[in-house]
């Protein structure tokens, strides 16, 4: 039998229009994504990074965009709820975590995705149940790169969050200077 709940991070992106490599960002004593990874450990109990087999899992289908890495995710994981957050968010801090797991595990949805103040889904700031893996794998095989169609036709929880700061991805060096390089 599997645990219930793991974590992953995304480290596997290009970061082409950072000019480096996000995941190495110095920030709060350690790199983003290691600060991430304590992050979603302590909210889910274990931390893997997805994308680099140096680091953490290797990306069982290389540049081909986050689904690739959730799929990974999901696919090396034993437990039925999976916390998948992108390593470029230095503000999804760990009771907000918890709280994304906690809500996931009461709706016993396939999936919870927040929805920010702008009404966008942030799939990449998630909760998966490993349900969802062969739906998405299938539509992954047909061509969908986009995580929210992947989920077409599973049972979606949402939960709505006031403040988009907690998966406020740095993407550019001004996101980096606005919402992390502090």
């Amino acid at each position: 039998m599997g645990r219930l709940t793991a974590g992953y991070v995304l480290v596997g992106g290009r970061s082409s229009r950072m000019g480096r490599d996000k995941a190495m960002l110095p920030f709060r004593g350690a790199t983003l994504a290691q600060w991430i990874a304590k992050q979603v450990a302590e909210a889910a109990g274990s931390a893997m990074l997805v994308g680099n087999a140096s680091t953490g899992i290797a990306d069982l289908y290389p540049s081909e965009g986050p689904v690739g890495g959730i799929l990974t995710a999901l696919a090396h994981s034993d437990a039925d709820w999976n916390l998948i957050v992108a390593c470029d968010m230095p503000q999804a801090d760990a009771p907000f975590l918890r709280r994304l797991l906690d809500a996931a595990r009461e709706r016993d949805a396939d999936a919870l995705l927040p929805r920010g103040p702008s009404g966008m889904l942030e799939p990449l700031c998630a909760v998966y149940h490993r349900r969802v893996r062969e739906v998405m794998a299938a539509r992954f095989a047909e061509g969908e790169r986009k995580v929210t169609a992947c989920l077409a036709g599973v049972a979606v929880a949402e939960l709505e969050v006031a403040e988009v700061a907690q998966f406020q991805n740095v993407n550019t060096p001004e996101d980096w200077a606005l919402h992390g390089g502090k």
